[in-house]
């Protein structure tokens, strides 16, 4: 899938809006013309045919109404671009959320969420101008001076001759500018991708940067990184008001050639042609439509950079939507016994790695508690991704009862900017405040909760700033107890804690134990692995021992 394919598809959904868009656009041209036929015509009637004013009510009259129902075409010709053109910003800001679900935790782990949040946010709202602007234009540039020339050649068809042999000039320029300044928009939303990242990295590590005294150093490789993101701007922007200039100066010289036409005939200095027969009334009018009929080709020129802008997201977007999903739309299969989740042969591999797990066969038992046990790289994180649906086995079967609900912890647990109370409900949006408390009682964090003056409102940092990293995973176990789902999966939980906090977490997991949840627990360390009811020891080789 390229970017324009990509485009094109979104655009294609909104053809009957932007269709109502041209034709309110015809409508704007249409009354641009009767308004300039009006006015030429009453220029005459007082100038040549010395006619009283008050006698032209009439036509004053009908050059307030072409007025008006150009005002409210124009109005309709905006409203409806503006409107595709949300719905196409929010068709392709689902399908890329889609696709990151899709990808899942393992799919995502190359990217960095900086560049994800540009893409979903920022390249998005680039496709506005494209939408709203350039795609109603392009067929307007066609219609509104082919009709504008078919009035022109019926006055005088060498003045409609001088418009046509200057009309391609105006595309010409505007396509090979347009090559350049989409190169220039796509390198750009690569370097605000870039900023963005890192940004966010001297914003997380500051503490680590003041500690180390390095703090002024990172300050100044963001002003840098940002300065160059200001260089690249003004050279996009150079070009845009330079091609714009080119464009004007070649719409100019044309309209210049029809005026100088139009006096020279008028005045009697030209006798070729139809130049004869020029009175006041088509000279004037060919004069005023001489600029509107170029207006539409300035204005696609204008909106040119909307689509360059729009091709250089687009191509970041699509770079995104391209890559396969670990788990490549897998449904696992209904189970063939009463377990929970079935492995059958299954293996994983992770590619130029090769061959990470397997194959295994496993039956996942409901109320159970499995200990995964092995050498580091030998699978155990793999397998709980295998179980949890983040990745689809690459030979061999993955079972799973329709609708399983699943949690997940590991020593990292994912905490965000926010109070106590915005953390617990990750997990259960609707969760009361007596439900969040009860969570944290359960998980031995009541007392700090009482301890804290803001109670559940105690805001904490980026990654659970604020938090000791005992009190950190029982925040995130208290997540689990918010959730109720029957599955708890485990990758080292306790993998960085202190004696004293990795007793409290396991007291934590005798809980869940007796609600009666399956857990999963992968661990290097003995007090864990005790909980299990049953042990699988992972081998190098894809060799594996139950207990």
């Amino acid at each position: 899938m390229t970017a324009r394919s990509w485009l094109a598809r979104l655009a294609r959904a909104e053809r009957k809006s932007l269709g109502l868009a041209v034709v309110a656009g015809l409508v704007v041209g249409l009354m641009t013309i009767l308004q300039m036929a009006t006015l030429a015509w009453l220029v005459s009637a007082l100038v040549i045919d010395a006619v009283r004013p008050a006698s032209l009510l009439p036509g004053f009259a009908l050059l307030a109404v072409a007025m008006v129902l150009r005002a409210l075409a124009q109005w309709w010709q905006e409203n409806a671009g503006i409107q595709a053109s949300l719905r196409v910003r929010a068709e392709a800001r689902r399908v890329l959320l889609d696709h990151l679900q899709s990808l899942g935790p393992v799919g995502l782990t190359g990217h960095h969420t900086a560049s994800l949040a540009n893409r979903v946010v920022d390249q998005v709202e680039a496709l506005d101008g494209y939408v709203a602007r350039f795609l109603p234009q392009m067929r307007l540039a066609v219609l509104v001076p082919l009709v504008i020339l078919g009035v022109v050649l019926t006055l005088d068809w060498l003045a409609a001759l001088f418009m046509l042999l200057a009309a391609p000039l105006i595309p010409l320029f505007m396509a090979l500018v347009g090559m350049g300044a989409e190169r220039l928009n796509r390198e750009q939303f690569e370097t605000v991708s870039r900023l963005s990242r890192h940004f966010i990295d001297r914003v997380r590590g500051i503490t680590t940067l003041q500690l180390f005294g390095v703090g002024r150093q990172a300050t100044e490789e963001v002003h840098a990184a940002a300065d160059a993101y200001r260089v690249r701007s003004m050279r996009t922007l150079r070009i845009a008001f330079l091609s714009s200039a080119v464009l004007e100066f070649f719409a100019a010289v044309a309209i210049a050639v029809v005026a100088m036409y139009v006096g020279f005939g008028l005045l009697g200095y030209i006798s070729f042609g139809p130049a004869d027969q020029l009175t006041l009334f088509s000279g004037l009018l060919v004069l005023l439509l001489a600029p509107e009929f170029f207006q539409p080709l300035r204005s696609l020129s204008q909106h040119y950079h909307d689509r360059a802008a729009a091709l250089g997201a687009a191509e970041g977007m699509v770079e995104l939507l391209n890559e396969g999903s670990p788990r490549q739309g897998h449904v696992p299969s209904v189970p063939r016994g009463k377990g929970l989740v079935e492995l059958d042969a299954a293996c994983v591999r992770h590619g130029e790695r090769g061959q990470v797990l397997g194959p295994l066969d496993l039956t996942l038992e409901a109320g159970e508690v499995l200990g995964i046990s092995g050498p580091s790289g030998v699978g155990k994180s793999t397998l709980l991704q295998l179980l949890a649906g983040f990745v689809e086995p690459s030979a061999g079967e993955h079972r799973a009862v329709p609708g399983l609900r699943l949690a997940w912890m590991d020593q990292r647990p994912l905490l965000v900017h926010g109070s106590l109370a915005d953390n617990l409900r990750l997990a259960a949006p609707q969760s009361s405040d007596a439900a969040l408390r009860d969570a944290l009682q359960r998980v031995g964090l009541g007392d700090l909760l009482t301890a804290l003056p803001a109670g559940l409102e105690t805001p904490l940092g980026e990654r659970g700033v604020g938090l000791s990293g005992g009190q950190a995973q029982r925040l995130a176990l208290a997540r689990i107890f918010l959730s109720e789902a029957p599955v708890v999966l485990l990758d080292e939980p306790t993998a960085s804690l202190d004696a004293d906090s990795e007793a409290r977490v396991l007291a934590a997991f005798s809980a869940l134990i007796e609600q009666g949840r399956t857990l999963v627990i992968a661990s290097h360390r003995a007090a864990p692995l005790a909980l299990a009811s049953r042990r699988l020891t992972l081998q190098e080789q894809g060799g594996h021992g139950d207990e």
